[in-house]
């Protein structure tokens, strides 16, 4: 609506006076601030639109109307409820706006929640359901939810659901909170969040073939009596050679009298030497020396975790 007055400030004073309402609940737009003249005034116009007061709810329910065209959907929301909780319903002709496990309709909730939250102090809760799809799924979760309890009890292990998110972790926790047998609680980072329930009678972990050692750790040994937590086992005690050991025995390193030997650092032989003897022949192998088979050496085993 237009309105006048000798000045832009008493044509909107005038405009909000005639209207009833505060300033900040209309736009003004300033057709003419007016003009003095030697023989009188040109007085100055503004117009005044009263603002569409909306409500959280309703705020919601134009941000999915403008939404919903652009996702190819024809889905028509109305607003049910806006005391506790805000509530939207989907007429029940789109229900392809729910998607793979409600994975879509879930998406368009979160966002109608931060539309009819913004400017709020404390948050209200905003649910988005189509054709009673909500309830649906919720009895179907406590029932899943009491089915993986009674499968944790009875095989005295835990048990984690698939991620979901937290409107339907609320739902697992709820259904379970009063619960005697077990306990729930939530796990992992979103958006793959996830419950897992966990049975009071819980058995303690048993080790699959063997023992447990003080440590937690299996008790076994390897072919050659090794602990397989890294434990070696101690070596049998050898008495030094004697002064009249051969050399070429590779048992004595005797610093000045063994071939290869100098400071710093040993670059002779290890083992039993099969090279040439004084006279140039390479001694025969006897029946009591037979060579070392190629599986014969260090046995690894490895654990089953």
């Amino acid at each position: 609506m237009e309105f006048q007055g000798k000045t832009v400030d008493e044509a909107i004073e005038a405009g909000l006076k005639e209207l009833g309402v505060a300033r900040e609940d209309v736009e003004i737009t300033v057709l003419d601030e007016g003009k003095k003249k030697l023989f009188g005034s040109i007085p100055a116009r503004v117009e005044i639109a009263v603002c569409e007061k909306l409500t959280d709810g309703q705020r919601a329910v134009k941000f999915l109307e403008g939404l919903f065209p652009l996702l190819g959907s024809e889905a028509q929301p109305v607003l049910t409820s806006e005391d506790e909780k805000i509530v939207i319903d989907l007429d029940g002709t789109s229900k392809g706006i729910i998607g793979r496990r409600g994975e879509v309709i879930d998406a368009v909730q979160v966002l109608a929640g931060a539309v009819a939250n913004t400017g709020r102090k404390e948050y209200k809760r905003v649910v988005v359901d189509c054709g009673n799809y909500r309830e649906e799924r919720e009895e179907t979760l406590k029932r899943l939810a009491l089915k993986l309890a009674a499968k944790a009890v009875r095989t005295g292990k835990r048990v984690r659901l698939e991620p979901m998110n937290p409107y339907e972790r609320r739902i697992i926790h709820s259904a379970l909170l009063d619960s005697e047998e077990v306990t729930t609680r939530s796990e992992g980072k979103e958006p793959a969040r996830y419950v897992v329930i966990t049975p009071k009678n819980m058995k303690p972990y048993e080790k699959r073939g063997g023992r447990r050692d003080g440590r937690g750790g299996r008790d076994q040994k390897d072919g050659r009596g090794r602990n397989m937590r890294g434990g070696r086992k101690p070596y049998e005690h050898r008495e030094p050679p004697k002064e009249d050991t051969p050399e070429s025995s590779g048992t004595s390193f005797t610093r000045g009298k063994t071939p290869g030997y100098k400071k710093g650092g040993f670059t002779g032989f290890f083992g039993t030497y099969l090279g040439k003897d004084d006279e140039g022949s390479t001694p025969a192998v006897t029946e009591n020396e037979a060579p070392m088979s190629e599986t014969e050496g260090t046995a690894f085993h490895s654990d089953e975790e």
